[in-house]
């Protein structure tokens, strides 16, 4: 357990900003979870009507360094690529 005045806050910053980042990255990965089954289901217009979710999600995530922000545009990419093949 922190002891001196200044641990005690780093850590409610940290346990902050864990809890922010977990929210964001399952997000994204429950959205992205839902474009792949629906890919997955050759239900090919609802999985690109869901990427605009999912690419705000991804950014948002990316902005706050929640994810990395050199892995947000790869990871949209193939979320499109996977969406745009179940046809």
């Amino acid at each position: 357990m922190p002891i001196t005045k200044s641990a005690k806050k780093a850590l409610r910053q940290s346990e902050r900003k864990r809890g922010e980042n977990t929210r964001l990255k399952s997000r994204v990965r429950d959205i992205i979870k839902r474009v792949r089954k629906l890919a997955e289901e050759k239900q090919t217009k609802e999985a690109l009507a869901l990427l605009p979710q999912a690419y705000k999600a991804i950014d948002k995530a990316a902005k706050k360094f929640a994810i990395s922000p050199s892995s947000a545009p790869r990871v949209k990419s193939r979320l499109a690529r996977t969406a745009q093949k179940s046809s």
